[in-house]
Parts: C-alpha cells; structure tokens; sequence
C-alpha cells in the first residue's frame, strides 16, 4: 500500500483546498511543510500542493476526479 505525502506550507489557500480533497476521498496522507527542508523548498516552491506517493507526483490543480485516476496510476 502507498503511502500518500501532500507536499504544503502554511497560509497557502490552495493547500488547504487540496486538503479538503484529500480528507473527502478519504485517503490516509501525511502533511510535510515544504519551509522546513531547503531541498523541498527549492523543489516545490512553485508548485504546491503537490501529492505524493514515492516518486509518482500530482501537481495542483486537481479535483476528485483527478485524484481517483492519479490513485489507480500508483
């Protein structure tokens, strides 16, 4: 089984919208603040939230639907 990361920051509307998703498909997720590790940072800085599970990522914008084929795909 998966494990699922959604990648974030605190304050960002966007991640609490995909937040709101995440808990309504009832995925079981970590929430990992991209401000704390340089690297995650640079990396997603301008693309969160990002969902992810090992290397398979999901770039915002994304709704339910997206979320179910991004799962089937991991």
């Amino acid at each position: 089984m998966a494990q699922y990361t959604l990648y974030s920051t605190w304050g960002c509307h966007l991640c609490q919208q995909a937040e709101t998703l995440l808990v309504a498909a009832e995925l079981d997720f970590q929430v990992i603040d991209i401000i704390d590790d340089e690297q995650l940072l640079q990396q997603f800085r301008v693309h969160i939230p990002v969902l992810a599970a090992g290397d398979k990522l999901l770039y915002w914008p994304f709704d339910a639907e997206s979320i179910a084929s991004w799962l089937q795909s991991v």
